[in-house]
């Protein structure tokens, strides 16, 4: 069973995102492991299994990095230019085609979906993180920051722009 704690740090404009995992064996003793990832600047990934040690991971791109979500077994972690990476363990990631240059400021996941927003209204989605479809937000304003939540995903931006969404595809200003 997974799970997930988000964690916004305003201190060091960092996103950090935990995943518990818990695995029962025929004993039924439950193991649990906790990892957090944090990106940022200069293509910047750090992990840590407890908050306090961290260690470097080579993301592979100087980008900056804005944010990281967890979602089907899979860190996704978006920035400038249209940057997306992907990585099942939180330490070893692969840079994905976004099929966009513009920068994407937010991610998140939720039934059965990454959405991806940024720049210009930009929104992308993808069931698996590793193909991503660009879907029409309807608007020229940035969008800031993504989540789903109670079956509904809400994007906020410029000029308090609000979007939402129940299936990610299909967008109405609030």
């Amino acid at each position: 069973m997974r799970h997930l704690l988000i964690i916004l740090s305003l201190l060091i404009s960092f996103t950090i995102i935990s995943c518990k995992s818990s695995t029962s064996s025929s004993t039924d003793n439950s193991t649990t492991t906790e990892l957090y990832v944090s990106v940022g600047y200069s293509g910047t990934i750090l992990t840590s299994s407890d908050g306090i040690t961290w260690t470097e991971r080579t993301s592979g791109i100087s980008n900056y990095l804005y944010e990281v979500t967890y979602g089907n077994g899979l860190f996704v972690t978006v920035g400038y230019s249209g940057t997306i990476l992907t990585s099942p363990d939180g330490t070893t990631w692969t840079e994905r085609t976004s099929g966009t240059s513009k920068y994407l400021l937010g991610v998140t996941y939720g039934n059965g979906l990454f959405v991806s927003v940024g720049y210009l209204g930009t929104i992308l989605t993808s069931p698996d993180g590793t193909t991503w479809t660009e879907r029409t937000s309807g608007i020229s304003y940035g969008l800031y920051k993504v989540t789903y939540e109670n079956g509904l995903f809400v994007t906020v931006g410029e000029k308090g722009t609000i979007l939402y969404s129940p299936d990610g595809t299909t967008w109405t200003e609030r």
